[in-house]
């Protein structure tokens, strides 16, 4: 594996010299960093710094927020939700399509704040940039598609008239990831917005800065002032005030602390969306073209360091090809280049935080004493920074090693043979999870088949994540303990919305005329709906 140094972007201050002390050098300037700080909502002296994972150097220095600041965030939101409401589709799409033009202008801002925050590689940091992008198009392109009054079919034809209208729920929280910092802090919001909600947004505290651009760019395109506030602290304790005052909370993360948010929702008779954890497969069938499967795998899996909802954690390999296909998955793995993601040669970058880091290290011993080999990689690398891990291909992992079962959210897969498809089919949907599954094949017809007995929310043929992902119109979300609710395409923007039917009565009305009998009128139904059955009216 080839490993690369950072290069400093545009925002860079002075050189980090890790031989004094780190506080006196950030890496970007300080009035950049105050201007996304000064977004919070905070009246109190609290503070937190944040680090970059590529090198440990300071970010920036972060306001907290205090109960009172977030409830003082939900009031300033429904004020601006008020008006907001009031304005027109056509007005909402304009200022998403200026939103769209400010994101791809300012990609590569975008990318060197999400590469320092959260050490991922630049290509997985542009791709955050473009998934924004796309949505803000997607949904100013269909507005009226999913949010024009709908006419429905009355009880009594010509005399009764049926208008279903979709009624903003009023101000949204949004808990979002520190993974894919940009897109997940805004993925979700911009539908929110376009049914006329406003949103309070909690990014995770380890990546603040990309997703205070992120609401930066949301006010340089039009959208009003309040619309979007954001809060910053702890989860544990603004995660909760969020659940106390929204009308709805979006969520990404842990399944364990998703579960405690569906609680705190279900206690207010809030809804929710939840998207969760995976143990995600990928089946290689026999008839899979091996160059193209082992590409795709090297993708699925170490994407952002395996950090990512989506990418594979466990892979079936049918036996008539799983030698040949692993001499491939392995050489391609060990060609990666391997280090702090500041340029785009960089294939992966590193780990979130110690944390992250140590559950990997955990997972991978954990699984070599109990008897799995690994193919390649297994090691932590602090010569590339503090937080990097190669990625790592095990074989032989069983049911008593943690890594069988559990998701370890890093670079980290284990590979098995199969001989019958129907019991690697059995395989993939073990355990308790059920978000996202890759098929490769010659054959899509047969794939998709397959795909239909795979209990995930997205089935990816002949590719990782990317095809259900990138494709707007297709909702995204999971089964089973991966999560509730789904993001995108009309799901993802009616989740925000309350269905309301209104009934226009032309005529007498729906009862009796004067001098019929309630006996009479109850015939009259009935030969009317025995009318309906044979006309074949719903």
């Amino acid at each position: 594996m080839s490993q690369q140094t950072p290069q400093p972007g545009p925002y860079v201050g002075a050189p980090f010299d890790p031989e004094h002390d780190p506080r006196a050098s950030y890496v970007f300037e300080p009035e950049y960093a105050a201007a996304l700080t000064s977004r919070i909502v905070s009246t109190v002296a609290e503070t937190a710094l944040s680090h970059s994972p590529c090198n440990g150097q300071p970010l920036a220095v972060i306001p907290q927020s205090s109960d009172d600041d977030v409830r003082a965030a939900f009031e300033r939101a429904r004020r601006a939700q008020a008006a907001w409401s009031r304005t027109s589709l056509d007005h909402r799409a304009e200022i998403m399509l200026r939103l769209h033009k400010l994101v791809l202008d300012r990609a590569e801002e975008i990318c060197d704040v999400a590469v320092w925050e959260s050490g991922k590689a630049r290509k997985d940091a542009y791709l955050e940039a473009y998934h924004v992008a796309l949505t803000a198009r997607y949904y100013a392109r269909t507005i009226h598609r999913h949010m024009d009054s709908q006419r429905r079919p009355g009880v009594v034809p010509l005399a009764t008239r049926i208008d279903v209208n979709r009624v903003p729920k009023g101000v949204v929280g949004i808990i979002s990831p520190w993974n894919y910092p940009f897109t997940m802090a805004l993925c979700d919001g911009l539908p929110a917005l376009m049914a006329g909600n406003a949103v309070v947004a909690k990014p995770d505290s380890q990546t603040m800065l990309t997703a205070l651009l992120g609401a930066q760019l949301l006010e340089e395109a039009g959208f009003p002032k309040d619309l979007w506030t954001v809060v910053a602290g702890p989860g544990s304790r603004v995660g909760t005030r969020i659940i106390e005052n929204a009308d709805y909370v979006c969520f990404t993360g842990s399944t364990a602390t998703g579960k405690r948010v569906a609680a705190g929702c279900a206690e207010r008779l809030i809804g929710c969306s939840l998207e969760l954890g995976g143990k995600n497969p990928i089946l290689i069938l026999r008839d899979a073209d091996i160059e193209t499967a082992a590409e795709g795998a090297t993708r699925a899996t170490f994407s952002n360091a395996g950090q990512l909802c989506v990418s594979t954690e466990r892979m079936m390999v049918a036996d008539e090809i799983y030698d040949r296909f692993v001499e491939r998955f392995v050489a391609r793995t060990e060609a990666m280049v391997l280090g702090p993601g500041h340029n785009w040669e960089t294939d992966m970058g590193s780990l979130i935080s110690q944390d992250q880091l140590d559950t990997v290290k955990a997972h991978v011993a954990d699984a070599v004493a109990k008897g799995a080999k690994v193919l390649t990689g297994g090691k932590h690398r602090p010569d590339l920074g503090p937080f990097f891990f190669e990625p790592t291909i095990l074989e032989g992992v069983t049911e008593e090693m943690t890594c069988f079962g559990n998701e370890t959210f890093g670079p980290v897969i284990s590979l098995y043979r199969f001989h019958d498809e129907t019991k690697a089919i059995a395989k993939a949907n073990e355990g308790n999870y059920g978000l996202n599954a890759s098929i490769y094949s010659r054959d899509g017809k047969r794939a998709r088949a397959i795909a239909r007995e795979i209990k995930c929310g997205t089935v990816n043929i002949n590719e990782g994540y990317g095809a259900t992902f990138a494709s707007l119109d297709a909702p995204m979300g999971g089964m089973r303990e991966s999560g509730m609710g789904r993001r995108q395409g009309a799901e993802g923007i009616h989740r925000y919305t309350e269905t309301q039917a209104v009934g226009t009565q032309r005529g007498w009305g729906f009862r009796p005329v004067p001098g019929m009998s309630n006996e009479t009128f109850a015939k009259v139904l009935t030969l009317n709906e025995r009318l309906m059955k044979k006309l074949g009216r719903a």
